[in-house]
């Protein structure tokens, strides 16, 4: 019987709700149904009760998830390494969050090679992030951003371009007489127009700005008329007090509505369902996987032209929604990240987006919705997303191979050495 291929996973827990923790379920359950592959997992980013190695019944041993606070240590992944013997490590989200890894990148490659699926959000061009890239095996871009990042600021690392998907099985159009049953028991009146927000409460999500904006669209239209429906933690500590930013601007009539609650993907699909449109207006989004959920539910969209939102919103010369134009940049950074430009939107532009949705009839927000579920099917196919991950991994496990058939790579020798 064939070896499969075993990968060892650094990033979000698989089973958490974000976006990083969302595709690396996909892929992990997409490539444990080929038979082939098995899955060591550092469940990161997440709190835990208990960290004891986490199975699940449906894939026994071939899952294996190691709780791990922040995304592990050199001493975890090194301990790992020699007493599973992965075949690669995988790993996925911020590259800021990974400098401790590529501190020892010698000591793992020079055993197996090192997968990053990689994320940068806007240009000018990373440069300093050179060594990071020059450090990996082979980059997966999640965006053509990305990969043309990459390709740029690294052209000797081998990269490819993937971007993320959604399970059809879940996030699909339901029928008319469905949503208007979820709209009632989400008390939201057959006419009110909603706008719905799904999104870590973080400063550049823009969560309160949202909401201020949000206003001033009720000013024009009317308060009854509307609903914001946002699901993300209004208290999470690194953004702002969405109650009280709420509160401090007299909604006080159920005109921004909160889900709390960790919801699975056939609940979150229903709150795509239900609304009229999904808006985006972080400042900076590498994806944006929310906005492609919501397409695949036949809901368009709303989003800043920045990073991968870009691609999600218009095809060639389709649109499924409303694409605004950056009005100004912005720098952030530090020390150790020294640039990282940041596209803002206007209050107006935005303002007149939500407008020209709400004019809309319903029939010509479906038709801008369908095109989008197209759009998804064609461009971000989940069953092609699997696909190409088994070429991706298969391919290069034949070119770099993994311990005894590590190639490029001189495995070091510890000799004990006597002073007489």
């Amino acid at each position: 019987m064939k070896d499969k291929i075993k990968v060892l996973v650094l990033a979000d827990h698989p089973f958490s709700p974000s976006g990083v923790g969302t595709q690396t379920r996909y892929m992990i359950e997409g490539l444990l149904g080929t038979g082939e592959y098995s899955f060591i997992c550092f469940g990161g980013a997440v709190q835990h009760h208990d960290y004891k190695p986490q199975k699940t019944e449906a894939y026994g041993d071939d899952l294996i998830i190691y709780p791990v606070d922040g995304y592990g240590t050199q001493d975890s992944i090194r301990s790992i390494i020699r007493t599973e013997k992965p075949d690669m490590l995988w790993f996925m989200t911020d590259p800021r969050f990974f400098g401790w890894l590529w501190e020892i990148e010698d000591e793992i490659r020079s055993l197996i090679p090192m997968v990053y699926y990689h994320v940068w959000d806007n240009y000018p061009y990373p440069t300093f992030n050179k060594v990071w890239y020059d450090s990996c095996d082979s980059i997966v871009a999640i965006s053509k951003v990305t990969h043309d990042i990459v390709k740029n600021v690294s052209p000797d690392v081998k990269s490819y371009y993937l971007p993320h998907a959604v399970a059809p099985a879940y996030y699909k159009p339901l029928k008319e007489e469905e949503i208007l049953e979820l709209r009632n028991k989400a008390d939201v009146g057959d006419e009110q127009f909603v706008v719905f927000w799904n999104n870590r409460n973080a400063r550049r999500k823009q969560s309160a700005t949202l909401i201020y904006w949000f206003k001033k669209f009720l000013d024009k239209v009317g308060h009854k008329n509307a609903k914001l429906i946002m699901h993300t933690d209004p208290k999470d500590p690194n953004g702002p007090n969405l109650g009280a930013v709420v509160e401090n601007l007299g909604l006080v009539n159920g005109e921004v509505m909160f889900s709390t609650d960790r919801l699975e993907f056939d609940q979150l699909a229903s709150l795509y369902n239900l609304a009229d449109v999904t808006v985006n207006i972080s400042d900076a989004e590498g994806f944006g996987l929310a906005t492609l959920e919501s397409l695949s539910c036949e809901t368009p969209i709303i989003v800043n032209m920045t990073g991968g939102l870009q691609e999600q919103v218009t095809y060639e010369e389709e649109w499924f929604g409303v694409g605004i134009e950056p009005a100004s940049k912005t720098v952030i950074g530090s020390q150790d990240i020294p640039f990282i430009y940041e596209d803002r939107l206007n209050e107006d532009d935005f303002v007149n987006a939500l407008e020209k949705m709400y004019n809309m009839s319903r029939e010509e927000r479906k038709a801008l919705g369908v095109k989008g579920k197209q759009h998804v099917e064609k461009n971000y196919n989940f069953n092609n997303y699997i696909t190409k991950w088994d070429v991706i991994l298969k391919e290069l496990h034949k070119i770099f191979g993994s311990w005894e058939t590590r190639k490029g790579y001189r495995t070091w020798h510890i000799s004990e050495v006597h002073n007489d």
